[in-house]
């Protein structure tokens, strides 16, 4: 994986080389083809960076939707349990069926195990290289694993947010660039960034500060909330939620309330840890007739889910192991939310 020779040299510098051209000339969702097609062939740490980095420098110029985006998804009580999806059959009618019905989608078996062991071992190697560099001594990055993503200067803010998600046992899997570009090659192979690009309307985008890599400790503080407090009503919005560990009973899950709502939820009252987190009460009242349920989820499960889905880690006394994931959120391009750092598909 980290192997080099003078040929391959030679087929990364052209490589980046005939990207930068493409840039220049205003094509730059080409030469992020063009360099995704070089990594496969074989991973190299030059073409990563360049990915994470023209990834974010692309977002202006694309292209915006030429119709209407799609109509809002109506609630649609059922009084069915909520089932899995098998992932052959996932289309737009089918998420927009279960995101009507229970406000989510589960697929079973998305990825298969093994892919998700491989997925786990780079969460780990990509959080132990952040701890390493962040130490007092440490390095400033370790490539490919860790490498702090570098916005526009000026337009965004990051301050001390890294160590902040750091310590709730993740990582944006930008400033992993393997990571982030294995992610992307799951989002292909599985067909789900052909679906979010359908069901939005327009090809999406993610968000450097939305999405993580995750590895969830047992005495992780969990509070309940939808998405949409925070990054706004109208947005529009899909989040893939990975799992790549057995979680839901001896490891944090996901608690939700599987039930579409189609506006935030009071936020801030009494019991609420954030003003933008939903109280007990709350959850309760909304919860009524469906109640609150803890899908158990296997390596290679997700759960599809909008900015007004209601949900928290699920955690529970006796749980004795962590929980490996992968949350990754998509938009709009066309109604980018203010606040979060671009990330073109």
């Amino acid at each position: 994986m980290g192997d080099s020779s003078p040929d391959l040299d030679r087929d990364v510098a052209s490589a980046l080389a005939d990207a930068d051209v493409l840039v220049r000339d205003a094509c730059g969702s080409e030469a992020i083809r063009l360099l995704t097609e070089a990594n496969r062939v074989h991973r190299h740490p030059q073409i990563e960076q360049r990915l994470v980095a023209l990834r974010h420098e692309v977002f202006p110029s694309l292209s915006q939707p030429a119709g209407p985006p799609p109509e809002e998804i109506a609630p649609e009580p059922t009084g069915l349990p909520l089932a899995p999806a098998d992932p052959r059959e996932l289309d737009v009618a089918a998420l927009r069926r279960g995101l009507a019905h229970h406000g989510c989608v589960l697929v079973r078996g998305l990825i298969p195990p093994e892919r998700a062991e491989t997925l786990v071992r780079g969460v780990d190697r990509a959080l132990g290289a952040f701890d390493t560099c962040t130490a007092a001594s440490g390095p400033k990055a370790m490539s490919p694993w860790y490498v702090p993503f570098a916005p526009r200067t000026g337009d965004y803010r990051i301050g001390g947010r890294r160590r902040w998600v750091r310590a709730s046992g993740a990582l944006w899997t930008a400033d992993s660039p393997r990571m982030l570009f294995e992610l992307l090659e799951v989002v292909h192979e599985t067909g789900v960034g052909s679906l979010v690009e359908a069901y939005l309307g327009e090809r999406p985008a993610l968000s450097a500060n939305k999405c993580t890599l995750r590895r969830v400790p047992v005495d992780t503080r969990t509070d309940w909330h939808q998405d949409g407090a925070f990054l706004g009503r109208h947005v529009r919005t899909l989040n893939l939620w990975l799992a790549l560990s057995p979680c839901g009973s001896d490891a944090p899950g996901l608690d939700i309330v599987p039930r579409r709502f189609n506006e935030v939820l009071d936020t801030g009252t009494d019991g609420a840890f954030f003003d933008w987190s939903v109280s007990p009460e709350v959850v309760e009242r909304a919860a009524d007739g469906v109640g609150v349920i803890r899908p158990e989820f296997a390596p290679g499960d997700a759960l599809l889910f909008d900015h007004l889905f209601l949900h928290r880690t699920g955690v529970a006394p006796g749980m004795s192991r962590e929980r490996w994931a992968i949350e990754t959120w998509f938009f709009a391009p066309s109604n980018y939310p203010d606040g979060q750092i671009p990330i073109a598909y």
